[in-house]
């Protein structure tokens, strides 16, 4: 059935990839613009409609840059406010989205900022934080503003030179935008990626010369936190079958985790960036122990007893890591 509907699908897909094609020549010929700004910029993007780990990569940024005034400027998907908005104190989920309230959440101290028109946001941020250097979240399409630095991320196992447009696809711009990016990085690989691997990798991604390949897999905490910061090691979870509830674009990766972990669970899964109704919540809420994923959390806290999430990181290799690190150096 889903074979069919892609082909069904095709002839649009053609469409959408004519359209992203006419709209990046209009931008490479200055007919649309792309401004500069004097404060630096670093892109995190992808080439796909999600599931490659932009918010643990920007996480992941942040802390290199730790020491450095940082702004994050995003877009707020599916928030419910309109316009420029600057975390605060009071900010909540539905203010900011999911993803830039987890990073709130987690980076108190990084000015986080949210606005669909990100020259706009831009202009605010100079204005009002004056930062070192802006981290612009999920951008690498959003030609409006010209990046001095952009990573763009692709998933292993479907990277985006197999893909194809959507909606038969998931690619949402052109495979040849990849030239853009100063770095691509290979995500959630298996741990202990061969140097085989690595180079067949490289070699059908055809990198251009200027830019550089990276690896990095995912890596889970080993215990679950609960809103008011209390944890659970995993080896806890074993003695019953827990409820998980996600709500992103690739649960996969988690699945396989869990499960090597020896974790039975039973599995309530939803669209990315799902807005829970009641009906949802009514259909897990009550049982003992509920996990999903951080970016979840911040959806369903205060809504569901005795829910917990598990946190998840990009690992590199100290070389991968070291090369990304002075990378990011040389914007200062």
């Amino acid at each position: 059935m889903l074979q069919l509907l892609r082909k069904i699908a095709f002839p649009f897909s053609l469409i959408y990839g004519l359209v992203v094609h006419v709209r990046n020549y209009l931008y490479d010929k200055g007919v649309f613009t792309s401004k500069t700004y004097g404060t630096p910029t670093i892109c995190v993007g992808n080439l796909s409609v999600g599931g490659t780990g932009k918010t643990p990569m920007t996480e992941y940024l942040l802390r290199i840059l730790q020491g450095h005034k940082v702004a994050v400027l995003s877009r707020g998907y599916k928030r419910k406010s309109r316009g420029f908005v600057l975390a605060s104190h009071t900010s909540t989920v539905l203010d900011l989205g999911d993803e830039p309230y987890q990073l709130h959440r987690k980076f108190p101290d990084v000015a986080i900022a949210v606005d669909t028109d990100r020259r706009n946001g831009m202009e605010q941020l100079e204005i009002n934080i004056k930062p070192d250097v802006v981290v612009l979240d999920d951008a690498f399409q959003h030609r409006k503003v010209k990046p001095t630095f952009s990573l763009l991320l692709t998933a292993y196992g479907q990277l985006y030179i197999d893909d194809w447009y959507l909606p038969t696809g998931s690619l949402r711009d052109a495979k040849k935008e990849a030239d853009r990016a100063d770095v691509i990085i290979v995500t959630k690989c298996p741990a202990g990626l061969a140097t085989s691997d690595r180079k067949a990798m490289e070699t059908k991604l055809q990198p251009q010369s200027h830019q550089k390949i990276l690896f990095a897999s995912l890596s889970y905490a080993d215990q679950v936190i609960d809103g008011k910061g209390n944890t659970l090691p995993l080896g806890a979870l074993k003695n019953n079958e827990i409820t998980l509830v996600t709500g992103i674009a690739s649960p996969k990766p988690l699945l396989q985790f869990l499960n090597a972990a020896g974790i039975k669970y039973k599995h309530y899964k939803f669209g990315d960036h799902h807005h829970f109704t009641e009906k949802d919540i009514q259909s897990f809420k009550g049982n003992q122990l509920v996990l999903t994923t951080e970016k979840d959390f911040v959806r369903l806290e205060d809504k569901v007893d005795g829910l917990y999430y598990l946190e998840v990181a990009h690992h590199f290799s100290e070389v991968d890591h070291t090369i990304l690190k002075e990378c990011i150096e040389r914007l200062f």
